[in-house]
């Protein structure tokens, strides 16, 4: 990826959130998550999302489950340039484990679907709203 130099397994750098990146400790590496058009497209079809609207309010009633949480963290890092596969994804730990993990996938999910700030950069057209604001995701029960 231009501007991204790669080390072996992991993005390198700093995040760079106007790109909608967001940085984890993963495995004790930090690293570089991002949600590309490719990787929302891989979300779609792993959540039977119709479209990014659909994909949007599901993430914003903040309930994910482990395999939920693996599948984001996974397609952010191949967006941001890591090589893991959502195996891989699930055998890692999150420095701060389970409450960093779904941290890091909030930031994730409010750096790609907009702040909720009404600066017309989410995918909400600007309006707020918890599709573009979501929560932090809870363990689901």
């Amino acid at each position: 990826m231009p501007g991204r130099a790669t080390a072996g397994w992991a993005t390198v750098g700093r995040a760079n959130r106007r790109r909608g990146e967001v940085e984890a400790v993963l495995d004790g590496e930090r690293r570089i998550l991002c949600l590309t058009l490719g990787a929302l497209a891989e979300l779609e079809t792993a959540f039977a999302a119709d479209d990014l609207g659909d994909l949007a309010a599901r993430f914003s009633r903040g309930r994910l489950g482990a395999r939920d949480i693996i599948r984001i963290l996974g397609a952010g890092l191949r967006g941001g340039g890591n090589l893991f596969s959502d195996e891989d994804v699930a055998g890692m730990t999150a420095d701060g484990g389970l409450a960093a993990a779904a941290r890091a996938v909030a930031e994730l999910l409010a750096a790609t679907f907009g702040t909720g700030d009404g600066g017309g950069d989410g995918i909400d057209g600007g309006a707020g709203g918890a599709a573009a604001n979501p929560r932090e995701p809870q363990p689901a029960r």
